[in-house]
């Protein structure tokens, strides 16, 4: 499978030098549009991941009990961006505080979601979120659902790739479906 907008294999060797992270913000056509012409992101994929059923199919995650998320699959050069740097378009291209759902998007595979390979990608995960509520409070942001940000973050138990029609699908049709938003506060920058 060669990624569309790279034009490189999406499933490749890197060095000992890239770092990955998955995120689920809603619908991952979006989502992954976000960070594949970000400086320093060497691939991204989108799968399915946070569930209990091995290999499943777009349809087994929208019609199925799978728990599973769409999400993206971001390998960056740990050299040239940091996962903070990944976190902030992260928190701001989505509402993090919907629960299971993003704008009309509903359901357990439109959840917000971070999930690391190891403890120091964890913590800076979990301090980019209490950054992120404290900017929300300091905004007045209130969700039409919650006030405070219910986005699951932990370790990666699994990542599943989706079907190839998948795979950058808003580069392979521009005026696609994108149900993302932010909620309209910035990401402090410290």
């Amino acid at each position: 499978m060669i990624h569309y907008v790279k034009k490189v294999p999406i499933e490749q060797k890197f060095s000992s030098e890239t770092k990955e992270i998955i995120l689920g913000a809603g619908c991952f056509w979006g989502v992954e549009r976000k960070f594949w012409d970000i400086s320093g992101v060497l691939m991204t994929s989108v799968g399915y991941s946070g569930g209990e059923t091995e290999n499943p199919t777009y349809e087994d995650v929208c019609y199925k009990n799978t728990n599973h998320a769409e999400v993206v699959k971001i390998i960056y050069d740990k050299n040239i961006l940091k996962l903070e740097d990944i976190l902030k378009v992260f928190w701001e291209c989505h509402d993090p505080t919907q629960g299971m759902r993003q704008g009309n998007d509903i359901g357990t595979q439109y959840r917000s979601l971070i999930y690391v390979n190891d403890q120091e990608d964890l913590d800076i995960a979990l301090k980019t979120r209490d950054i992120y509520q404290s900017e929300l409070i300091k905004n007045n942001f209130k969700s039409d659902e919650l006030d405070s940000i219910t986005t699951e973050i932990k370790h990666l138990e699994n990542y599943y790739l989706a079907e190839e029609y998948h795979q950058q699908y808003l580069a392979k049709n521009p005026n696609g479906y994108c149900g993302i938003g932010g909620t309209g506060c910035s990401f402090p920058n410290e």
